[in-house]
């Protein structure tokens, strides 16, 4: 077999290094993108939640269900475990300090990561709300193990790790303010 080489993509020239350039920038823009995406679509799963619990959209909490007509946030998932832990969870059901935390979280950690700031704290509330979540989900009856808890809390982790807040957000901005600066964490 014959390679046919054709002159820009000789691997000296110039053009190729422009094309390599390129392709490179073009990888990372797409990976930049693709991840402020994922951060962006998890804020919507955790503002979607806060939003149907507080006000009962119907779709997983009825109206007259909703926190702002009496019901909990926590009662219908956490009253409802059998599984493996459920003898942790089952008590914690309906109880107004847990609601405001669960709510004030899925608020949180949603708004967070709309707007690209505080990534690191999103990321590690967001991942233990996740597991926490994923633990009172077990035994899993599709998958012995994986189900989109568990994805959420690895995918939440990558995000700060990547800065995912500085693309399609404020990341930048949040990361010079002179508090961010000397409390990374906040970052």
């Amino acid at each position: 077999m014959s390679s046919i080489s054709h002159p820009a993509s000789s691997a000296h020239g110039p053009v190729a290094r422009e094309q390599a350039a390129a392709t490179h920038v073009t990888g990372e823009s797409v990976a930049r993108y693709a991840f402020a995406g994922v951060r962006l679509l998890l804020a919507f799963e955790f503002l979607w939640a806060f939003g149907d619990k507080l006000f009962g959209w119907g779709l997983s909490t009825p109206t007259d269900r909703a926190w702002i007509n009496g019901g909990s946030p926590t009662e219908g998932f956490l009253g409802s475990i059998e599984g493996t832990f459920a003898g942790f969870f089952n008590p914690m059901a309906g109880n107004p300090v847990v609601d405001w935390l669960f709510m004030l979280g899925l608020l949180g950690i949603g708004l967070a990561l709309a707007l690209g700031i505080g990534m690191r704290i999103a990321a590690g509330t967001g991942a233990v709300l996740m597991l926490l979540m994923w633990m009172a989900s077990l035994p899993i009856d599709v998958n012995p193990f994986v189900d989109y808890h568990l994805l959420d809390a690895v995918l939440l982790i990558g995000l700060a790790a990547f800065l995912a807040g500085d693309t399609a957000g404020l990341g930048r901005w949040w990361s010079e303010r002179s508090l961010v600066k000397r409390f990374p964490a906040l970052r």
